[in-house]
């Protein structure tokens, strides 16, 4: 089974304007980029278009190095331990649940792990030492 760590960098409403200078200070290659408004849309929920401009998710490679990147939720502050986390990649969601699990003693739940529309097992903890963990399981 194999398993990644990947940075995943979160911006306050500037990620596109990181990815063009990653882009242009770095060689990064974008490989994937949505904004919030090419995803599913909560109907109860209200975005601006500014909001729905927002990226969503991106991938970027560096070299051999994946780097995720995207803006923070709607709503969501940044603060110490939010603008750069650790997303744990695998296969396999009762490995997730695993990291997720093992994670969760003495941290901060995000966002429970569960099915979203871009993986069958994916939440967000806080670890006891404020180091943020995104848990991802991919589809493919």
């Amino acid at each position: 089974m194999t398993v990644q760590l990947i940075p995943f960098l979160m911006f306050d409403g500037n990620a596109k304007d990181a990815i063009l200078f990653y882009e242009e200070v770095l060689g990064a290659k974008v490989l994937f980029k949505q904004t919030v408004g090419e995803g599913p849309l909560d109907p109860e929920v209200s975005l601006t278009e500014e909001q729905k401009a927002q990226i969503a998710h991106s991938v970027l490679k560096i070299g051999t190095t994946d780097i995720f990147a995207s803006d923070l939720i709607p709503g969501q502050q940044l603060q110490r331990g939010n603008q750069v986390t650790i997303c744990i990649t695998t296969k396999d969601p009762a490995k997730a649940r695993q990291y997720y699990e093992a994670l969760l003693p003495g941290g901060q739940v995000l966002q429970e792990l569960g099915v979203v529309h871009f993986s069958p097992a994916y939440g967000m903890i806080t670890d006891r030492f404020g180091v943020t963990f995104q848990i991802f399981t991919s589809k493919h």
